[in-house]
């Protein structure tokens, strides 16, 4: 079964997202924020990881750079959920080395879809491009 890090500072956005992950058939692990996350990540093997932006000790992007730095993990897909969703933040997101960003409020299909696209369980095609629903 397929284990996914959660990795939040808001306990109502980790309960819902491990809500959901858990009843589309997944594992979960949660984190209370970047510091937390990683020392969880380098201790277990994760199949995906879902970042907050904005957190305290360890923002996302920081998260991101070291679990990317390690290079133990460089093959784990990183989905920044986050309510911060301008184009600069996106462009750090990806610079820092995310796969995905999805914007908060998430919608529930939506994340499930990202999640077994980037683990190559399922594609849904619009024309020829597999992209989340």
């Amino acid at each position: 079964m397929n284990n996914i890090l959660i990795i939040d500072d808001s306990q109502l956005v980790r309960n819902f997202h491990s809500y959901i992950v858990k009843e589309a058939g997944f594992e979960v692990t949660t984190a209370v924020d970047g510091v937390d996350g990683l020392e969880k990540f380098f201790n277990d093997r994760f199949d995906i990881v879902l970042t907050d932006i904005n957190m305290q000790g360890m923002d996302g992007y920081e998260f991101i750079r070291r679990a990317r730095q390690s290079g133990q993990h460089d093959h784990v897909p990183i989905i920044i959920v986050s309510t911060q969703g301008g184009e600069n933040d996106k462009m750090r997101g990806f610079a820092a080395g995310a796969n995905l960003f999805l914007a908060k409020p998430s919608d529930a299909s939506r994340i499930v879809a990202s999640i077994k696209m980037l683990l190559g369980t399922t594609t849904q095609s619009r024309g020829n491009s597999p992209i989340p629903a």
